[in-house]
């Protein structure tokens, strides 16, 4: 039965020109299509093509889960002699927005995403994308499957796990961890919150001793204290792109 609704849906159905561009990207011809359409349906859009559909944040939900799962899962086989504080860093640094909008951006996402929005893209949709597409995957084909969908298509094609482990982009941190051996006092304030594509976006400010040392704009707060972060590190200049971890 599988096969025959692939069959169709590759020849036949009317999102044939779907089920034909996701092949090569998933390694099989999806059997439900709409759950396909709905992952690359952003909350912000009003097309018509998706009129009757939901948006993709319940298979965002989803398949941040499973993601969060399948990568701890690989990571914990990968290195046997870490310990956890290693094993955690280096799963936030594979599912955290950054990495999954690239991610993203290299799958191709963008061209999906453009067919069933009627919005702007922007590059934080293409992270929410790549969490919505894995929640559709799981749905269609269980753990196993998903979990070497997200290895062999995803990690091995577009994640250099290797480099991660030296890399550090947690500018904060970073900057904190300065503050901390210079006797300085960081906080952040929220400057102002506006719309953007239909969306929240926040101007933050970091300070240092009370003093407003940058500022940065995103979709959320933690985004945009980070953006500001590397911009004071750039400003202090004790910006070091080789940083470790």
């Amino acid at each position: 039965m599988r096969f025959i609704k692939r069959f169709y849906n590759y020849y036949f159905a009317p999102n044939k020109g779907l089920a034909k561009r996701l092949k090569p990207l998933l390694g099989y011809t999806p059997t439900n299509l709409k759950l396909y359409v709905q992952a690359f349906a952003h909350k912000s859009s009003h097309s018509q093509k998706l009129s009757g559909s939901h948006n993709n944040e319940r298979l965002e939900y989803l398949g941040d889960a499973v993601l969060g799962t399948i990568v701890a899962e690989y990571l914990f086989k990968k290195y046997p002699n870490k310990d956890e504080g290693f094993l955690t860093k280096m799963r936030s640094k594979i599912v955290k927005r950054k990495t999954l909008d690239t991610v993203g951006e290299n799958m191709g996402l963008d061209a999906f995403l453009g067919e069933f929005n009627a919005t702007r893209l922007s590059r934080s949709m293409m992270g929410n994308a790549v969490e919505a597409l894995v929640g559709a995957v799981y749905l269609e084909r269980g753990y196993n499957k998903t979990k070497y969908f997200v290895i062999n298509k995803m990690l091995r094609l577009y994640v250099n796990v290797i480099a991660l482990e030296t890399f550090d982009d947690n500018y904060k941190s970073q900057l904190l961890e300065w503050c901390q051996k210079n006797g300085k006092i960081v906080s952040y304030k929220t400057v102002s919150k506006y719309k953007m594509d239909k969306r929240d976006r926040f101007k933050v400010a970091v300070y240092i001793n009370d003093e407003k040392i940058a500022t940065a704009d995103d979709f959320n707060k933690k985004s945009a204290e980070q953006h500001a972060s590397l911009k004071a590190l750039k400003i202090l200049k004790i910006y070091n792109n080789n940083h470790t971890t």
